[in-house]
Order: structure tokens, then sequence, then C-alpha cells
């Protein structure tokens, strides 16, 4: 099937009803509650880009405390750089005209999310040649409990999701028509997609991969001249990153260092974690579901296509064998990946519950069929809403907002000084942020050789030592005797000590 027949796919207004319906429900869950603290999905993460973007505003302001200029600027400073800061500085600048507010960097980051939806839409229209069935998979793509909540946080991950599936519909494009319009398209999209993020390689090199076997063939993709642009275009800009992070100015030797494992392959604990982690972003009967989809109902073409991406994501995994097994975000683009396979299950299951009424079907059955329609549309409809319901509600009773003042109250009881010492979570981003405090970390119990040796050489020129992380401290015996018996508590409550080290005991 071509491109203009496939526009002629039916399309009619129960369908269209339904397509609406989705979309709002997605709309809805993602930008309700946009204000609500980065505190719900990976704080650590979530932080390290509101402290950067924090910083970069503050250094443009010239009406605000000066202490406040100086710790947002130093915090900022302080940070490494990871990826190409594009969601921080794209903050920073709306900053500037509405304040700042947790409220921008979710709305930007549901917009990349929704936005890569319709291009998730079109692909899966192509790829199954039915509309219901591309509803299907977009239904799981927008509707998919952990595909709302990471797609609200502040990282890069759904812009580059977003630029993966601009990358996907475009090179399937071009590979039914390799002309130089989708050669661009392709191309620009799949470099972008990496220069936000380097792991994105894999995907777009494993999709173009896929497309080539399945549509062209090595060698005769090889002798045409949009493949050598398409791969150009997709090197360009992270390579010139690339280039300049590491040769011009080394600060992306951070971003290499240790990252690969390959000790971690003969491990069964090392699939095991990868496995929950797994389990966290999408359960074994969607992943089972989206299998079958992909191995039972796909054209031999698609298959090919679809294996590629599952080929790439294990790729993917064992070459970061230890973030892909502690951090499930790195998961996150098998999300889109199972949307495509599960609108491959819903096209091949579509002919089974197909309600038309059919010329040689009896008349009662075919009075059925056709009644059965709007119970179906209904069904469907109410269905969306009450997943959508209950997510918002199970959202509204997770109430972060008391865990951002509780590390306010800290920094204000601290008096935002300097030499702090801090026993805490999340590597002291929510205090360093919401707490405008800055600390150094105490290291976990597994972590001390020796304890006089650390105490010694970190508590040097701290003048208060900070304790939020209560099981931790409780396993620290030789801390909490050492800390009670020689230094007074500065101030305390149930959820938090300090002890002021400056003043110890006569």
């Amino acid at each position: 099937m071509n491109s203009n027949q496939r526009l002629t796919l039916k399309f009619n207004w129960p369908l269209g009803l339904i397509l609406l319906c989705l979309v709002g429900c997605g709309v809805f869950l993602r930008f309700s509650d946009l204000s609500a603290p980065l505190l719900e999905f990976h704080p650590t993460r979530q932080l390290f880009g509101a402290i950067k973007a924090r910083g970069l505003y503050y250094q443009t302001l010239a009406d605000v405390p000066s202490w406040k200029k100086d710790l947002a600027v130093r915090q900022y400073a302080g940070e490494a750089t990871i990826e190409p800061p594009l969601m921080e500085h794209l903050v920073a600048s709306l900053y500037q005209y509405f304040g700042e507010q947790t409220a921008i960097p979710r709305a930007i980051s549901a917009s990349f999310w929704i936005i890569g939806g319709l291009f998730l839409f079109l692909l899966a229209k192509n790829l199954t040649e039915s509309i219901p069935a591309a509803t299907a998979g977009l239904s799981f793509f927008l509707l998919m409990p952990y595909a709302v909540t990471a797609s609200r946080a502040f990282q890069p991950d759904p812009l580059m999701i977003m630029l993966l599936l601009v990358f996907w519909w475009s090179i399937e494009n071009w590979g039914r028509n390799t002309n130089w319009q989708w050669t661009f398209i392709a191309g620009l999209s799949g470099g972008m997609a990496i220069f936000v993020k380097f792991p994105a390689v894999f995907f777009v090199a494993g999709s173009a991969l896929g497309v080539i076997f399945s549509h062209l063939g090595l060698i005769k993709s090889i002798k045409k001249p949009q493949t050598w642009l398409l791969a150009l275009l997709g090197i360009l800009p992270p390579g010139l990153y690339f280039y300049y992070g590491t040769i011009m100015d080394g600060f992306l030797g951070q971003q290499f260092g240790s990252r690969i494992y390959p000790e971690l392959w003969t491990s069964p604990y090392f699939y095991l974690r990868w496995f929950l982690k797994l389990e966290n972003v999408a359960s074994v009967p969607w992943i089972t579901l989206g299998i079958l989809g992909w191995l039972l109902f796909s054209s031999k073409p698609v298959k090919i296509f679809l294996g590629s991406m599952w080929a790439a994501y294990l790729l993917f995994g064992m070459t970061f064998a230890h973030h892909i097994s502690s951090h499930d975000y790195y998961s996150l683009p098998l999300l889109p990946i199972l949307a495509l396979c599960l609108a491959q299950l819903s096209r091949g299951l579509l002919p089974v519950l197909k309600t038309e009424p059919h010329i040689d079907q009896p008349h009662k059955l075919s009075h059925v069929m056709t009644f059965s329609k709007p119970v179906i549309i209904f069904t469907l409809i109410a269905a969306m809403l009450l997943v959508t319901l209950d997510q918002y509600v199970q959202r509204s009773n997770n109430d972060f907002q008391s865990q951002a003042d509780f590390w306010t109250k800290i920094g204000e009881a601290i008096g935002h000084q300097p030499g702090v010492l801090a026993l805490t979570s999340d590597y002291g981003y929510p205090l360093a942020y919401y707490g405008w405090q800055n600390s150094s970390p105490w290291p976990p119990k597994a972590d001390i050789e020796s304890f006089d040796e650390t105490f010694m050489t970190l508590t040097r020129n701290k003048a208060y030592f900070l304790i939020t992380d209560f099981v931790e401290y409780d396993r620290q015996a030789d801390l909490r005797k050492l800390l009670v018996r020689r230094y007074p508590i500065l101030v305390q409550s149930r959820y938090f000590i300090v002890f002021d080290l400056a003043h110890p005991k006569r």
C-alpha cells in the first residue's frame, strides 16, 4: 500500500470520538496538577535539571537577594554536564516570562510526549493499515500509568522519545519511498534524538537497519546516495557535540565514565534486577501481548522492522547493564515499541471483533451485531474515562507538597549556611533545591572502611551535621554514639536532627 492509498483508510465519526476522548484523557492526565513538586519520579534526576535551570535563570536577575543568586549560580556550576542542557535552557528562558515554577518543565515534557503520540499513531497506521489498530496502540502509549508519570518529568527523555518516534515514522516512509524529502526528515530527527541523549543511537541505528533489511536490502541501500546523506545527518549533530565535549572542552569525560559493566552479564541477579525494573515500566501481560502481536500478526517487513527495535533494546540493555538494572526509565523506549506491537495484535484481532453486518449473515445476527457497535463505543470511552479517573485519584492521594515543605523548613532551620555534612536521601538534591541548602553527603555504612578516618576527613571545615535518613542513621552505631556524645544538637524535630560540629561539648 502506497502513501496515497494509506491516506484513504476508512475514518468515521465513532472512531473520531474515541480518538478525541483518548487524546483528551492523555492531555488531562499530563496537564493537571502541573505545579506538583518534582519529587514523585526519580527526584535526583529531575532536581538535577531544576537546579541547572534555576541557576541559568537567577544569573540573569538583578532584583533577588544576593545570597540566593550566588547560591543558585554556584549550584548550577557545581553540576556535571551529562546531556546537552536543552531542556534547562528552554525552561530558564520561559522562567523569564512566567517566573520559576515547576509547571513549566512538566508542561514542556508532557507536550513532547503528546506530539510523539501523533507520530506513533501515524506510524502504527502505516504498519497496520488500520486506524482502529493504530488507536489501540496510541491508547497504550498515552494511558499506561508509567508513561503518564515519566512523561511529566523534568528530564530529556520525553524529548528523546518524541524525536525517536518522528525518526521511526519518517525512516519507515523512507524505506517505502527513498526520496530526498524523507531522507532529510529522517536524518535530522534521528541525529537530534542522538544529540539529546547519546544512548538513542541504539534505537536510531536499529530501526534504520530494520527498514533497510525489510524494504531495500543492504547492497541496494549502500548504492543509494540518500543512504549516505541519511547517515551523515544522523551523525553530524551528536558528532559535533561529542568533539566539542571531549576534545575542545573535556567535560564529556563524565558522560562515558563508569557506564559499561560487562562483568554483570554473567550474573543472574543482573537479569532479575533488569526484569524487575522492566516490570515497573510495563507489566508482564502487556509485554507478552506485545510479543504475540509482533510474532503472530505482523507481515514479514513489519516483523523485521519491529524485531530490529527489540534487538536494539536488548543490545542497549546489555551495553548499559548497570543503568538498565537500576534505573527503570532506561527502559522508557520500550513503551513506544510495545505500543506498535500491540497495534499489530489489535490488527490481528479486529476481524474477529468486526461488528459490521454481512449480506450472508442471518437477519437477527446482523441486527444484534449492528446494535452492538454503539455499546462497544460507549464501553471503550467509559473504560478510558475510568482509567483516567483512577490514575488522577491515585496521584492526588500522593501529596509531595509536604515533602517539599519539609526540605524548605530544614534549609530555614540551618539558615542556608555553608559547611553542612548530611546523611540524607537522593544525594541531597531535595535539600539543595527546596531548602536552598548545599551539603556534602555522608556515605552509607557499606561504603565506610574506616569510620574514624572517614569522620575526620569529611567533617573537616564542616559546621553542621544534618540527619534525615534515620534508617541509615540507626545502622551506623559508631556515628550515632559519637555525635550524641561529642556534639550539641542545634535544632531537632521528629524528622531531622542538626548537630553543631563547630561547638563540640566540653
